[in-house]
């Protein structure tokens, strides 16, 4: 069934490509300065961070020696639940917003959420690769472990996508969920340690925190961007597994109601 599904997918890939260039170039179509605002914005997130925290308020982080390593740690949250959230909030919505595209012409229709991963790490690319060279710049670029982002991130994707998909599904039947994931999603993040460390935390809530998949996830990426340091793999495994069978429930619940899915919309 995957293999069938990669292939029908790789067959489309000019439409694919196609759409994510149209998408990106849409967003900045009637702007002045265009694509410079996908730098601007994260530019401006990153001096704000650096100004706040690291000059005016002099943050510091446990057992870290550098002036901008809560200024790193906030981004390097907030970058990661940044793509998972964007990632998520579209999926769960892409049959809904192409609901003509669906009932007219004929395609695989799970391009839908691989053209919103490709998009979305489009941007995170150019986003994070603003913040790499201010790692660089400053002296905090973590060296070798960095590549550890990767799979890091690679899982992340697919426990995103799964999700996503399966939210996207329920979506169509049930327009609330989309309206309550919303909701759920701010909570979620400050449940999240994006602004704040674990250590500080009731050890009642740290165990709390072991229900929430996208906590290592962001912890593993502090730990790397922040000291430098390789993950412990071991705490990506409960998100991984989740992921996985999040995609496959996704994909059969798809398959089952993919007709019915056109007729309701």
């Amino acid at each position: 069934m995957l293999i069938a599904l990669s292939r029908s997918i790789w067959s489309y890939r000019g439409f694919v490509l196609g759409s994510v260039k149209r998408e990106f170039q849409s967003r900045y179509r009637n702007s002045l300065l265009g694509a410079a605002w996908n730098v601007l914005n994260p530019l401006a997130m990153i001096i704000v961070y650096t100004v706040i925290f690291s000059q005016l308020m002099k943050a510091r982080l446990p057992g870290a020696s550098s002036t901008f390593s809560y200024s790193i740690y906030l981004c390097a949250g907030s970058l990661t639940w940044g793509l998972f959230s964007e990632i998520v909030t579209r999926a769960q919505g892409v049959f809904i917003e192409n609901a003509n595209l669906l009932k007219k012409i004929s395609f695989p229709r799970l391009c839908l959420p691989v053209i919103i991963i490709c998009s979305a790490c489009l941007n995170f690319c150019i986003v994070f690769g603003l913040f790499s060279v201010f790692l660089i710049l400053s002296g905090n670029f973590p060296g070798l472990p960095f590549l550890a982002l990767i799979p890091v991130l690679a899982v992340m994707i697919l426990f995103a996508i799964g999700l996503g998909i399966t939210l996207g599904v329920l979506n169509v039947f049930f327009r609330d969920v989309g309206q309550f994931f919303g909701i759920f999603l701010q909570f979620w993040f400050w449940f999240t340690p994006i602004v704040y460390v674990t250590s500080i935390l009731p050890e009642r809530i740290r165990i709390l925190l072991l229900l929430n998949p996208m906590a290592g996830v962001v912890e593993a990426c502090q730990a790397i961007l922040v000291q430098g340091q390789w993950p412990q793999w071991f705490t990506l495994l409960p998100v991984t597994l989740i992921g996985i069978l999040l995609c496959i429930f996704g994909l059969n619940l798809f398959r089952k109601h993919a007709a019915e899915m056109v007729d309701e919309l």
